[in-house]
């Protein structure tokens, strides 16, 4: 796929990689590389682009305050070395979050993801199709089946061959994985790690990579963060 990006980074050994990485492995057009948020506001007033890299913590201006002046469709894969400001960045039109240094398979996966991006061949509603709608579920407990409504539940999660099922006044353990609970759930709950699925609708605040629900701190890991920030994003004024 034949896309315009530019780089901008204030470290010249970044923005080498980048050039080089892209040049070896895409077909995409590099316009220019800017070495401060600056050079590029000036570069993209005369230029279009489909997307840029750009880095978090440059000098005078940063990636986020560039990225706040720019177009809100303005397609961003941001480039740091900080994992902490990962949250944060899915306010804008985010694809994509690389950390610094940038692997050859870190950066393969994510040229999936940019060009998946502008081809749009995935549908939201045909991935989560499947999976059941219901209001409420039954728990066993002894000789007793508990109903439990979901949207009161607040987080699943998984310890080895149970599932902890956590809402603001119960806390229960069901003989299930979390793998085959996931697969009967529709949203507002959504995988945010191997260990956790949370229900979105009742989230406190999302911050440095963690989710905030109930009385919990839940991590995001990697594996599952750009889906959980796709919906978050969908949900920031």
């Amino acid at each position: 796929m034949t896309l315009k990006c530019i780089i901008v980074d204030d470290e010249p050994n970044a923005v080498n990689l980048l050039e080089v990485l892209i040049a070896q492995t895409t077909q995409w057009t590099l316009l220019a590389k800017c070495y401060n948020a600056l050079e590029a506001m000036a570069f993209l007033k005369n230029n279009a682009v489909d997307f840029i890299f750009l880095d978090i913590t440059m000098p005078h201006l940063s990636g986020m305050e560039l990225a706040g002046l720019l177009p809100p469709e303005t397609k961003i894969v941001f480039t740091t070395a900080y994992a902490e400001y990962a949250a944060e960045s899915y306010g804008y039109a985010t694809i994509d979050y690389l950390l610094k240094p940038i692997t050859l398979k870190r950066f393969l996966a994510a040229t999936q993801k940019i060009e998946a991006a502008f081809t749009k061949t995935t549908s939201p509603a045909a991935i989560s199709a499947h999976k059941a709608d219901a209001d409420y579920f039954f728990v066993k407990s002894g000789k007793t089946l508990q109903k439990i409504l979901l949207k009161e539940v607040l987080y699943f999660e998984g310890e080895k061959e149970y599932v902890r099922l956590v809402t603001s006044t119960e806390d229960l353990l069901i003989y299930r994985r979390l793998k085959d609970i996931d697969e009967q759930l529709a949203s507002p709950f959504v995988r945010v790690h191997n260990s956790y699925i949370v229900n979105t609708e009742l989230i406190n605040k999302v911050q440095d990579n963690h989710i905030y629900i109930g009385n919990k701190q839940i991590p995001i890991s990697d594996k599952f963060r750009d889906r959980f920030m796709e919906i978050v994003k969908k949900r920031i004024f």
